[in-house]
């Protein structure tokens, strides 16, 4: 980068840091945020200020919120008795754009990679089975991506829960297979999600 500006080399720079961005990609962006109106440009940064500052996880199903409790979690109307488990808060959004699902969530922050050194502890699993263990719950539905990680993480979820599960009556279940294998929740059309959701059966996994 030594022939960029230090400021436009530090822009490409962070810029790369970017899921899936590589150098020329950095440098497309950072020359497209210079050619921007200093209204523009202050208005993209004011907003990435205010994510950092504001947005928290919810203390119940760790969807990202500016408020605790999250607006499902807070809305007297869901059904608090069906918890759908996802990776990420942006599937539980892709759940919620598709408007089927009357339940709430629990957000996992991840999924179990172990080459990558991300194991159960570095989820909120423990929560999850703080949850189930409170006697309210009636459902869980495992909506983990139907990808290898995905479907490890489902498999090490339905085997964690199994206890309690049974101790509470707690029924297990997992999204129907018309999700396409590989894909992942936050692609899938709102169409295939309903019909996931509404196919969804007992789960039993593999060999346990």
């Amino acid at each position: 980068m030594t022939n960029y500006p230090d400021s436009l080399s530090r822009l490409v720079e962070s810029l790369k840091k970017l899921p899936g961005i590589g150098t020329k990609t950095a440098e497309r962006l950072a020359f497209h945020l210079v050619k921007l109106s200093d209204e523009d440009a202050m208005g993209l940064a004011r907003a990435i200020r205010d994510v950092k500052q504001n947005l928290t996880n919810c203390s119940i199903c760790y969807n990202f919120t500016e408020s605790d409790p999250c607006p499902v979690c807070g809305d007297a109307q869901r059904d608090k008795s069906t918890v759908c488990v996802v990776e990420q808060p942006k599937d539980l959004m892709a759940f919620e754009k598709a408007g089927e699902y009357k339940g709430v969530y629990h957000c996992l922050l991840g999924h179990i990679a172990m080459l990558e050194g991300i194991g159960p502890e570095d989820l909120t699993i423990d929560a999850l089975l703080k949850r189930a263990s409170g006697g309210a719950i009636k459902e869980i539905i495992l909506a983990t991506n139907p990808d290898l990680e995905g479907e490890g993480t489902a498999v090490y979820l339905r085997d964690v829960l199994a206890d309690v599960a049974k101790a509470k009556g707690i029924r297990l279940t997992r999204i129907a297979r018309g999700v396409p294998a590989g894909a992942e929740i936050e692609n899938v059309s709102s169409a295939i999600l309903s019909d996931a959701l509404s196919g969804r059966s007992a789960f039993t996994g593999g060999e346990r």
